[in-house]
């Protein structure tokens, strides 16, 4: 089950939230394709700021949009310009014609080795860069497990590894991951890295400290 399921998914409503939250009965279907495009363009747009994940929350008159990223100065800009930049551009292109009440909110990820999306991101960023697989797989681990509130880490790469002609799979693990265990606040994240010889997939896993104890 552990291996079929996101950990992420599993856990839901247990130690995991929801990325949007909301509730509409007429407009669901164009507030969640909303929701996603503007995910999409805030992660391309702020790639260099190493946005972890974006959060949308609705009301009736107001949407408010927090992101978390590692590099806040990065995304706010100087004297917070960049953020009215990023609230025009999306109520001019997604909030044009409605009265909606638009709220960006930063929020910053303190310790990049806690989250699993931005050693995802990361490690694609390093192969498309050409360093060597291995090598990559073996220092993100070792970041990861240096941090004091990680228990445990597995990667994992598949697609043309180092220019190979057939695709394959490699994946390297470290301390305790328990995927079974839904108490366990277990992170995940995929990323892809985009190569001259195609593109490789990146899964990572980190078992953070546990949020919830047993209860005596």
């Amino acid at each position: 089950m552990g291996q079929k399921v996101d950990p992420r998914g599993l856990r839901m409503g247990i130690n995991k939230t929801w990325k949007s939250r909301w509730f509409s009965d007429k407009n669901y279907k164009e507030n969640l394709r909303q929701d996603i495009l503007i995910r999409q363009d805030l992660e391309k747009q702020f790639k260099k700021a190493a946005v972890s994940s974006v959060e949308i929350e609705r009301s009736v008159a107001k949407m408010k949009i927090i992101i978390y990223t590692n590099r806040p100065g990065v995304l706010i800009g100087r004297g917070g310009q960049g953020l009215e930049d990023v609230k025009t551009a999306l109520k001019k292109k997604y909030l044009f014609k409605s009265k909606i009440d638009l709220q960006i909110d930063v929020k910053e990820v303190k310790s990049m080795e806690e989250d699993a999306q931005l050693l995802a991101d990361d490690m694609a960023f390093q192969i498309e860069k050409r360093i060597a697989f291995r090598r990559v797989m073996k220092t993100t681990i070792g970041r990861a497990m240096r941090s004091r509130n990680v228990l445990g880490c597995k990667v994992e790469l598949s697609g043309r590894l180092g220019g190979a002609e057939m695709s394959r799979t490699e994946w390297l693990s470290e301390g305790n991951l328990p995927l079974h265990t839904i108490r366990a606040d277990v992170d995940f994240a995929k990323a892809i890295a985009y190569t001259t010889y195609g593109t490789i997939g990146v899964k990572v896993w980190l078992h953070r400290r546990r949020l919830i104890k047993n209860k005596q």
